[in-house]
């Protein structure tokens, strides 16, 4: 998109993505809060019951032992500074009880050297979880910078569409998954793409920035956007293996109320018109990107009728593919329905909300919604319905296929 802006070729204008604001802590705030997470609060209160049942019934003696829980405890929830004193603790409680009741010194000794040795353990478990936990916190810091910087910030605005985009990874810990999407103003018209790449982890992360890098290139270049698909294709037959592939829809806006998509394999888009919402089902089926060469099959051309009002959801399979604890999958057309409303950002978070509630608070593959909507021009209400175009299709030159025509939803 950048690209784009700097050479001034693109005809609409682009606001620029606005994040929420987040709530700042005072610095005061802060350093409670991390006094907190370090304090070992439980396991004093471990500590201090063993003595409470030893002041209160006399029995302490027996319970020593239970001393250890401390120190074990601390290791799992305190630094190592607080193991060490949640230790001496109870190493001194327990030498006082000990003495109380007279035990013998060999016995009081053995005592002593096992809460010394969890005390000592526990340490060093806490300094190598630390250490984890610094690492863990440095590869998700890469793993948020990578994804800042293969899938942009959508703008509230992108040439004559307003525009939203929810992106979920299922690796929480990492942050970034392989779903794609990219929008690009051009001298075209605005162009988009939202894919899935079959795999997870880095590979799939390779995989998805290589077609988004293509993508962006060639749909600045292209006049066609069928062209735009086969150079897609054309660089992942020289790097993707052969049971590797990836599912895209691609689409363009070359002019007022005309919108070209080509569907490679992929989950329809959603259209709404008014009330209704319609599957874009593809007229000629094509094979996902990176397996055109095992198939006769070449992607088509379909032309629908996109004006003043309408809206157009893309989504990958990790939404309708969410099932909730019956297996029931999530029905992602009437939530749509009930959440549909005129700001994009409202009616993603409100799908993304129950999206979240029908699996049970997180999701189990990458999910990524992107919402397009034309809103009406100045004066347009009072204009009447607008004409609905026919939905038409255009195969590739050589695939064979033919015209096929037929009516768009209403």
């Amino acid at each position: 998109m950048s690209h784009a802006r700097q050479h001034g070729r693109h005809p609409w204008p682009m606001r620029q993505y606005r994040r929420g604001a987040r709530h700042a802590w005072s610095p005061r705030a802060r350093a409670v809060a991390h006094w907190a997470a370090g304090t070992p609060v439980l396991s004093v209160l471990i500590v201090f019951l063993v003595v409470s049942v030893d002041l209160v019934g006399g029995t302490g003696k027996v319970w020593l032992p239970l001393l250890a829980a401390g120190p074990a405890l601390a290791a799992a929830t305190s630094r190592p500074a607080g193991v060490l004193a949640v230790g001496l603790l109870a190493s001194l409680l327990g030498a006082a009880i000990g003495a109380r009741h007279g035990m013998a010194v060999p016995e009081l000794a053995v005592v002593l050297a096992a809460l010394v040795t969890v005390a000592l353990a526990g340490t060093l478990a806490s300094a190598l979880r630390e250490r984890r936990e610094r690492v863990l916190a440095a590869v998700r810091s890469v793993a948020e910078t990578a994804q800042h910087a293969l899938l942009l910030p959508v703008p509230e605005t992108v040439g004559p569409f307003q525009t939203a985009v929810h992106y979920s990874a299922a690796a929480a810990e990492a942050r970034i998954g392989g779903d794609l999407y990219a929008l690009v103003p051009t001298p075209y018209g605005v162009r988009m793409i939202v894919g899935d790449v079959r795999g997870k982890g880095l590979p799939a992360v390779g995989t998805a920035a290589l077609v988004l890098g293509v993508f962006r290139e060639a749909a600045y270049d292209e006049p066609d956007l069928l062209d735009v698909v086969r150079r897609i294709e054309r660089s992942l037959a020289r790097n993707l293996g052969h049971d590797d592939f990836v599912t895209a829809v691609v689409a363009g806006y070359p002019e007022p109320g005309r919108l070209e998509v080509v569907n490679c394999g992929h989950a329809p888009p959603l259209l709404v018109r008014g009330t209704e919402v319609v599957p874009v089902d593809p007229v000629s089926p094509a094979p996902p990107l990176g397996l055109r060469a095992l198939s006769d099959e070449s992607p088509g051309l379909q032309v629908v009728s996109f004006t003043e009002g309408d809206q157009l959801l893309f989504y990958t399979d990790g939404v309708t593919e969410a099932r909730d604890a019956d297996r029931a999958f999530y029905p992602l057309a009437e939530g749509l329905a009930r959440h549909l409303c005129d700001e994009p950002a409202r009616t993603l978070a409100a799908l993304h909300r129950e999206l979240l509630d029908h699996v049970g608070g997180r999701l189990h593959d990458d999910a990524a919604l992107l919402l397009l909507r034309k809103p009406p021009a100045a004066g347009a209400a009072d204009a009447g319905s607008p004409v609905v175009l026919p939905l038409t299709a255009r195969p590739e030159p050589g695939a064979g296929g033919a015209f096929d025509d037929r009516e768009g939803a209403a």
